[in-house]
């Protein structure tokens, strides 16, 4: 039996020393892992199919929500609680504000009650000695002015939270990635794996190159379905709409009085975000998706225009009419149950998969570098567990994300 990058002690594998690891995909899995490995003496190459920060890559976009809102689930709340520190020492490491701290306000049109997404968010969040502040109609009206002629009677504001600037984001990891000796190889992506006896032995590339490793970790978030076929089973590819509209006065959509927000999100799968300096507003659908592969159109289909439409109207009339700058699939790669995957394959060894977002992954990066790395050298994790390779007998989802 050969054994690349470790050793058998007793039947004991140790962790990974000093190996060469080929990471495919840059995308927020990908960059933040690469960065980790590095640091822990590995060499490390990334290859992704496009530029990088990719276009593409659900990565990719002006924000991305930063919460710690998650129902009654208590481990995610966790984890993104060490996330937030996280993006907190990555605004004062590249020294511009990454993360916007704008809070994050969850509103809907009835009384919170048990069970319900905005009820159990508060409840935790309040045991984590988070600053909730619970919300009545007055208050809405009185504290986010925009919201109201919108029919909201009910939620809660939660000041430790917001947004980050995603591309941005990306584009800066990239760059430490490279002054720190990770090997950045963009447009040449996976082809195929390189395997030998049930052994991944490297990757070939778009140019038909082979390129031989220790070790592979696949962080190709939604395009994983394909590259990898057999976890068709397990991740399935979706897209969701998002559009960027353009508001004639931002300032009414900026700061305390218009942060990172949900619209009874878990029922609608409506969420949006501050308008930009130069009044952009980004609105964008947490729902089922878009069932979809990459070759098929990936345009977004025109009645989804009325959709965005007509939820401005009803929360927003001011800007029913407001142009649409931008419409754009944001792609995620969904696990069955909405946890993400991160583990050792089955079948292929020397082969991590670290993929699975499902729509909201994106906010865990900080913390996400450390726990690839460490299921990478095979070391215990407090949050991996959770993303193990497993068998999902129903279908679910993160709390915050609607069937819609």
């Amino acid at each position: 039996m050969r054994l690349v990058g470790c050793t058998l002690i007793n039947n004991r594998r140790l962790p990974l020393k000093s190996s060469k690891i080929i990471i495919v995909g840059g995308g927020i899995f990908g960059i933040s892992a690469a960065r980790e490995l590095k640091k822990r003496g590995h060499s490390v190459i990334i290859f992704d199919s496009g530029p990088l920060p990719n276009p593409d890559a659900s990565s990719s976009d002006i924000s991305k929500t930063i919460r710690a809102d998650y129902g009654a689930d208590r481990f995610y709340a966790q984890l993104a609680t060490e996330a937030i520190t996280g993006w907190y020492q990555w605004n004062e490491e590249s020294g511009q504000p990454l993360y916007e701290e704008t809070g994050n306000l969850w509103l809907t049109p009835h009384p919170m009650t048990e069970g319900q997404f905005e009820f159990e968010s508060c409840r935790v969040l309040s045991e984590l000695n988070y600053p909730i502040e619970p919300l009545g109609k007055s208050e809405i009206q009185e504290r986010f002015p925009t919201w109201k002629e919108a029919d909201y009677s009910h939620g809660y504001y939660n000041r430790k939270g917001g947004w980050a600037k995603s591309t941005k984001t990306v584009a800066w990891l990239v760059e430490k990635a490279a002054e720190e000796g990770v090997n950045l190889q963009q447009n040449n992506g996976m082809t195929e794996l390189l395997e030998h006896a049930g052994q991944v032995e490297g990757i070939i590339t778009q140019d038909g190159t082979e390129h031989q490793s220790d070790l592979v970790i696949a962080a190709t978030g939604a395009w994983t379905p394909r590259l990898l076929p057999w976890m068709t089973e397990t991740l399935r590819s979706v897209a969701q709409p998002v559009y960027h509209f353009q508001v004639a006065d931002p300032t009414a959509y900026q700061g305390t009085q218009f942060p990172q927000w949900g619209a009874n999100v878990s029922e609608t799968g409506w969420y949006g975000f501050p308008a930009q300096q130069e009044g952009i507003l980004k609105v964008a659908h947490h729902g089922r998706g878009i069932p979809m592969n990459f070759g098929d159109n990936q345009s977004v289909s025109p009645e989804m225009d009325r959709k965005f439409r007509d939820f401005l109207s009803s929360s927003f009339p001011e800007l029913r009419d407001a142009p649409i700058v931008k419409r754009r699939l944001c792609f995620y790669c969904d696990s069955l149950d909405g946890d993400f995957w991160i583990d050792h394959d089955a079948g292929r060894k020397n082969l991590v998969i670290a993929t699975g977002g499902s729509g909201h992954g994106f906010k865990f990066g900080p913390v996400l570098g450390e726990i690839i790395a460490d299921v990478a050298e095979q070391k215990s994790n407090p949050w991996a567990h959770r993303f193990r390779r497993r068998s999902v007998s129903k279908p679910l989802t993160d709390a915050a994300r609607s069937n819609d």
